[in-house]
């Protein structure tokens, strides 16, 4: 089966190569999320993998991996590190690219075909996969156009999941390892996917003959497995969760809408096909496979009803739907592919089952033209490369500018620089300043896509509060900053916050120019050269930043009077300890989510240490134990199964002997 599933998947593979020669590419894309992305990527090249290292580059700085999932940034690495960095972190970043947008259509290629016998039957549902976009975070459009990877790499490995766990519904095998290792994946690249796991594996051990207990322990067992695998992430960051803001502008209306799902005559379709898929299901694997959407959509349910009423929005419901989007995606693949293999005597027979799966792949392209469901080819200049983009901004004249410029920090009113002209906050637009520290050596303010720290709250709203982060910082670029409207901001609001923030250089657009009044005289500002769309000020008020003298080791003069809380312009964070001639000094967190620093006896050189605490310290102990024992495990399994084969060729010649 795996000879003639061949033709299927490379006619699958030719169409999916031709699309990402033709958006992605062989040059850096750099619309919208990526440059961001990319620089998480260099960040673990940089400072190292561990979750919390300090990154300074972005607001006042932040332990950038420890509250974004590191998995894929990890395998960025991985790459680059296996090619003896022959592969440069551009290229490492595009590699992966390409992979994700691949991966989601060859993995259910392999779960269909598995199931229905076919590559040519499994072909129609592995299209959609490979191809769906509708809205969400894991599509074409939002794990590959927008720069989402993390969510569409984990999206991915469900399938591979699926095969799995019906091996071991099928009683071949004990749990499996690699369930274990692709579920711990999945926690470190993108863990709003984890319930789909979950999902699956509890309806393996459900529809198992017979469903023992033994089964249920093993899935419990299993899955423990994996979180304690991700604990060097996932506990630290427990345990930090005050240290971040929920992203919660999201919601799952916005994907889900009646109005919207009825534009949308494929997703219909598909949604019939699923049904029928449940009605059709005889072996253990398609039952997993055709009950999955149900379960997935009640999990759904639950989180958008239940849990995030109660504040709890780490695992938003409308992330969480994309392993539902995904579920009925199986469940009518699985459904077309039982259709498609009708009995000879059916009217359609004689078109074989080729150009059967064929026909099938083109009525439900077609169907998607109808609301957009799929998305079957890049739009022309609709993904913009960093050369093209370099040219168009003169990135390099801007560059040059931000690191001749005045020491300290870059504030850029705008989080992103748009592509195009218009009003609208949505219009195609690029986070490429996210990457100035790469490219001048210089921290940031703002310049990024919506960000989770207390700093960036408080520069998106005027307040470093716990309350979750519900708007989107487009929609707030060119309008307002600091919580206030430009027009609000003067010139002695704007020194203050520039000030604790350590910013000595403003970087805004033309057409912002005229709306902030921080620019009206009588200004403390300096207009320095810039090319076109940029305009650059520096401030007249030197400031100054803590500096590095070591593997996590800051210096920073502070001013103040004797016992006086003194802003150390960098964000505060537990992991930091203080020090003046030796003695500890006391910390604290200040209004904007930066350090500050009570002065024992007035202005002091003041030692910042920064270093893993307890919680980091036992989740790596933890990772450690459990990868032994997922080790142990399969060398008892392996050494385990060739004993018992070597007893069972050594009994017959025993009996012999004993005749």
């Amino acid at each position: 089966m795996a000879r003639a599933a061949l033709p299927p998947l490379l006619l699958l593979l030719a169409y999916g190569l031709a699309f990402a020669g033709a958006s992605v590419g062989g040059s850096l894309l750099v619309y919208d999320d990526h440059p961001g992305q990319l620089y998480r990527l260099w960040h673990v090249l940089a400072r190292g993998p561990a979750p919390w290292s300090w990154n300074p580059g972005w607001w006042m700085g932040y332990p950038e991996l420890q509250f974004y999932p590191p998995g894929f940034a990890y395998l960025g690495a991985l790459l680059h590190t296996l090619s003896l960095q022959r592969l440069s972190p551009d290229a490492s970043y595009q590699v992966l690219l390409w992979v994700a947008y691949l991966l989601p259509g060859v993995t259910t290629f392999a779960l269909l075909a598995r199931l229905l016998g076919s590559g040519w039957l499994a072909l129609p549902g592995a299209f959609v996969s490979l191809t769906l976009s509708a809205r969400i975070a894991s599509g074409v459009e939002g794990g590959v156009h927008t720069g989402m990877l993390a969510a569409r790499l984990a999206w991915a490995f469900l399938p591979l999941v699926g095969i799995a766990a019906i091996r071991w519904a099928d009683g071949a095998t004990p749990f499996p390892k690699r369930i274990v290792l692709l579920a711990a994946l999945v926690v470190l690249t993108h863990p709003a996917h984890l319930p789909a796991i979950v999902a699956i594996v509890f309806l393996a051990a459900a529809v198992a003959s017979p469903p023992t207990a033994a089964r249920w322990r093993q899935a419990v067992a299993g899955l423990g497995l994996a979180l304690a695998l991700s604990a060097f992430w996932s506990l630290p960051l427990l345990a930090r969760l005050g240290e971040t803001r929920p992203l919660a502008w999201g919601a799952l209306a916005e994907t889900i809408a009646p109005t919207k799902l009825l534009g949308q005559p494929l997703v219909l379709v598909l949604v019939a096909l699923a049904i029928a898929a449940s009605r059709m299901a005889a072996t253990t694997g398609e039952r997993i496979v055709a009950w999955l959407p149900w379960l997935m959509a009640s999990i759904v349910i639950a989180d958008a009803l239940l849990i995030e009423p109660l504040g709890l929005r780490w695992l938003p419901a409308e992330r969480v739907a994309d392993g539902a989007w995904l579920a009925f995606v199986l469940a009518a693949g699985l459904a077309a592919g039982r259709l498609l293999a009708v009995e000879a005597r059916r009217p359609i027979a004689w078109l074989g089952t080729p150009l059967r799966s064929l026909l099938a792949v083109l009525l439900l392209a077609g169907l998607s033209l109808i609301g957009g469901t799929l998305t079957l080819w890049p739009q022309r200049g609709a993904w913009p490369s960093y050369a093209a983009t370099e040219r168009g901004l003169r990135l390099a004249e801007l560059w040059a500018s931000l690191r001749a410029s005045p020491p300290g920090r870059i504030l850029f009113l705008r989080s992103s620089v748009p592509l195009v002209f218009g009003t609208e906050w949505h219009r195609p637009h690029t986070h490429i300043t996210a990457l100035t520290p790469v490219a001048t050596g210089r921290e940031i303010v703002n310049g990024t896509f919506t960000h989770p720290s207390p700093v960036a709250a408080a520069v998106y709203r005027g307040t470093a509060s716990r309350a979750p982060i519900r708007e989107l910082v487009e929609r707030l670029d060119g309008h307002s900053l600091f919580g206030r409207p430009l027009g609000a901001i003067d010139p002695a609001t704007f020194d203050a916050y520039a000030d604790r923030l350590g910013v000595s250089v403003l970087v805004l657009l033309d057409e912002d120019a005229p709306r902030l009044a921080a620019l009206d005289p009588p200004r403390s500002l300096a207009r320095l050269r810039a090319p076109e769309p940029f305009q650059v000020y520096a401030r007249l008020t030197p400031v100054t930043l803590p500096v590095a003298v070591g593997r996590g080791h800051w210096r920073v003069r502070l001013e103040g009077a004797r016992e006086a809380w003194a802003p150390a312009r960098v964000a505060y964070y537990p992991l930091w300890r203080a020090e003046a001639s030796g003695t500890r000094l006391p910390t604290r967190r200040g209004p904007l989510g930066d350090l500050e620093v009570r002065l024992a006896r007035g202005p002091a050189t003041v030692d910042l240490f920064y270093a893993p605490g307890l919680p980091e310290t036992a989740g790596v102990a933890v990772s450690a134990v459990a990868a032994l024992a997922w080790l142990g495990s399969g060398l008892r399994r392996r050494y385990g199964s060739a004993g018992r084969r070597t007893e069972a060729r050594g009994a017959p010649e025993a009996s012999r002997i004993r005749t």
